[in-house]
């Protein structure tokens, strides 16, 4: 999973993923390429958190939490949806499916500004 908020200076986040759930309950878990934990978020309804090292912060929605542990606030319900082939509308960002058959998905937000380029490359377990 990688991540350009091309704001001033650019941003750009990358890592290792694992996704399981869906967007009302779930975990994803950031690692290194070598295998270090980044991150490790978890929803239900009614809670968010995310585990980083010893810390433990609680938000009120998986976009926030999602926000805080990436940079950039990444529509984790169209999210699921992209992954499974739907175009679910999410207002400012296109998604491209066309890839997803290679295990590939881009997405980009184009509003609110600063524009952000997400492209993941995944494989189904």
């Amino acid at each position: 999973m990688s991540l350009r908020i091309e704001s001033e200076p650019a941003q750009t986040f990358a890592a290792l993923f694992e996704l399981r759930g869906s967007a009302e309950a779930g975990d994803l878990t950031l690692t290194t390429p070598i295998g270090s934990t980044l991150a490790q978020l978890h929803w239900t309804p009614g809670e968010a958190l995310l585990k980083d090292g010893n810390n433990t912060r609680r938000f009120d929605s998986v976009d926030a939490l999602v926000e805080a542990a990436t940079g950039a606030a990444i529509p984790v319900g169209a999210l699921f949806g992209w992954l499974e082939g739907r175009n679910e509308p999410v207002p400012g960002w296109k998604p491209d499916l066309a890839q997803l058959g290679s295990g590939r998905l881009q997405a980009v937000r184009e509003s609110p500004g600063p524009r952000a380029d997400l492209r993941i490359v995944f494989e189904r377990s």
